[in-house]
């Protein structure tokens, strides 16, 4: 009888898991078994970042925060996904495919930039918006009396 490699790579990823699942388990019944259960007053205070809380804790964040953030999230990803682009690029070359590839990573690229291009055409990278900025944005008379 044979030995099934199949099955031994099987059994590597489930003694995995089991490990995992166990090292989790276990570190938080030693956590539970070893921290002091006292709840006092001080421990029981609201903190962020080990500094006392001022104000509500109901603040509106300008959008602007949201909208750099994800501008800053689609080139991050961008380079997660130029990066296998580049590492096959020498094999596409060498089987003389290298200007699918090039076409490719330009397309990739392309779209991003018009995606730049139109974030930065209504102001979503300025940080500072002035009022002009805003009614051009949308499409709006400046005069306008309401």
């Amino acid at each position: 009888m044979q030995n099934n490699p199949i099955l031994f790579d099987f059994t590597a990823v489930l003694v995995f898991v089991v490990v995992g699942v166990a090292f989790c388990y276990g570190n938080l019944a030693l956590g539970w078994l070893l921290r002091p259960s006292i709840y006092g007053r001080d421990k029981m205070r609201i903190y962020e970042c080990g500094e006392p809380t001022i104000g509500s804790s109901w603040v509106r964040f300008n959008i602007r925060f949201y909208t750099i953030a994800l501008v800053f999230l689609v080139f991050d990803v961008e380079t997660v996904f130029l990066f296998p682009v580049a590492t096959v690029l020498r094999w596409f070359t060498a089987q003389g495919l290298g200007w699918v590839a090039f076409l490719e990573i330009l397309t990739f690229v392309g779209v991003l930039v018009v995606g730049l291009a139109y974030a930065w055409r209504y102001g979503n990278l300025d940080w500072i918006r002035s009022t002009e900025t805003t009614a051009e944005a949308l499409d709006e008379p400046q005069n306008q009396v309401r």
